[in-house]
């Protein structure tokens, strides 16, 4: 006699599409930005509970996001030019893309940095290899002007391994660049206090993680 089997699959929030016990919406502060986001997210991020993009983005009303590892061109074109904005790429320097074959990005005007509303901050959400790959593997992003983060604090991420200090969640480096954009810090803390509740609701999962 044949047994069928029963699914034991775990109900999900369609808001943070994690299991309704690791459900994270609860942290999720709405936060008004006056730039728009979006954030193209390495697939093999996304079912990382570790990962912090979902947050920001349900933090971010008007934010985007989408996944892929080496995007339609048209696809990846209408992502970044939408709405007439003018995307920029969050990135820091890398003097080692031309032995990748990856041209120089265009410089950075600093004139569109005093128009926000007009520009879209564009995000890799990814480890430090997968970004790089997805760089690599999508021309229109090498195109960008970049930003680069200035006077970054110590990340609160402890819950995931990182290569140095400075090296931020995704969500921690949105949140400086917007803050960094605007010239106002503080319209963005609402972020990294919604990270810190995230972080300790992981931590708590993890307790060789917890400081305590």
């Amino acid at each position: 006699m044949t047994i069928p089997s029963i699914s034991h699959r775990r109900a999900t929030c369609v808001a943070c599409l994690r299991a309704q016990s690791d459900c994270i919406c609860r942290w999720a502060a709405p936060v008004d930005a006056a730039v728009e986001l979006l954030v193209l997210q390495h697939p093999l991020e996304v079912r990382n509970a570790k990962n912090s993009a979902r947050l920001l983005h349900l933090c971010l009303p008007g934010s985007r996001l989408a996944v892929g590892e080496a995007f339609d061109a048209d696809e990846l074109a209408r992502l970044l030019e939408e709405s007439g904005k003018t995307p920029i790429l969050l990135y820091p320097d890398t003097p080692g893309d031309a032995a990748r074959g990856i041209a120089p990005p265009p410089a950075l005007d600093e004139a569109l940095l005093a128009q926000p509303s007009l520009l879209r901050l564009v995000v890799l959400d990814g480890t430090w290899r997968k970004s790089r790959k997805m760089l690599y593997l999508n021309p229109a992003l090498q195109r960008l002007p970049r930003l680069a983060l200035r006077d970054v604090p110590p990340s609160g991420y402890r819950i995931r391994k990182a290569h140095a200090p400075h090296q931020l969640s995704t969500l921690e480096a949105a949140a400086h660049a917007l803050g960094q954009i605007d010239n106002d810090p503080a319209r963005y803390r609402p972020l990294l206090a919604a990270f810190d509740g995230f972080v300790q609701q992981q931590a708590a999962k993890t307790p060789h993680l917890n400081p305590s």
